[in-house]
């Protein structure tokens, strides 16, 4: 699907539940995604990676070869567009991703991984705008995406349940740039 450099994204497959199964009890992993109070086995990866067809585009993420992490993206829907003040024909999608191989951290590959996908959202969907909701605490992710094009658009107070409470997040937004 995506491949630049050492980098690969292709599409999910059910013999993938083996990393994401070790990913997500992996607590470093889980202190920024989904959260340590939540470690997922087989079933859960099941229940929540693998559901029938629900408009997600769910991928790995491999780096030379190496299976190293998770990404998500899909088209926001209107609903979810009018909440967060899109017009109602743009096309904007959102996107999730975690890198859950922590030895694969704090090299840059988070932000080739974004890029790549920034740019095939652009390129091969037509998005002219990409939204993400990190939470305001994860310096290193809002960092990352800034330096992929994203901008701080508003607070979200108490969005995402997180590690038994509420917790805030930003609203950011990539726009396309003008063809």
């Amino acid at each position: 699907m995506i491949h630049t450099g050492d980098l690969k994204i292709r599409a999910l497959s059910p013999n993938d539940s083996t990393h994401l199964v070790k990913w997500l009890s992996d607590e470093r992993v889980l202190a920024y995604y989904e959260g340590r109070d939540r470690p997922h086995d087989e079933k859960l990866v099941q229940q929540s990676f693998f559901p029938e067809e629900d408009g997600e585009t769910r991928c790995l993420i491999l780096y030379a070869d190496k299976p190293i992490g998770y990404a998500q993206f899909y088209p926001l829907d209107p609903p979810e567009k009018q909440l967060n003040g899109y017009a109602k024909d743009d096309i904007v999608y959102g996107m999730d991703q975690f890198i859950g191989e922590p030895a694969y951290w704090n090299r840059g590959i988070g932000t080739q991984l974004v890029t790549a996908i920034l740019h095939y959202l652009h390129t091969e969907k037509r998005a002219q705008k990409v939204a993400i909701d990190p939470q305001a605490w994860n310096e290193r992710a809002l960092r990352c995406y800034e330096k992929c094009g994203f901008r701080k658009v508003k607070e979200l107070p108490l969005h995402e349940w997180h590690e038994g409470s509420m917790r805030d997040c930003w609203l950011m937004e990539w726009v396309a740039p003008a063809d």
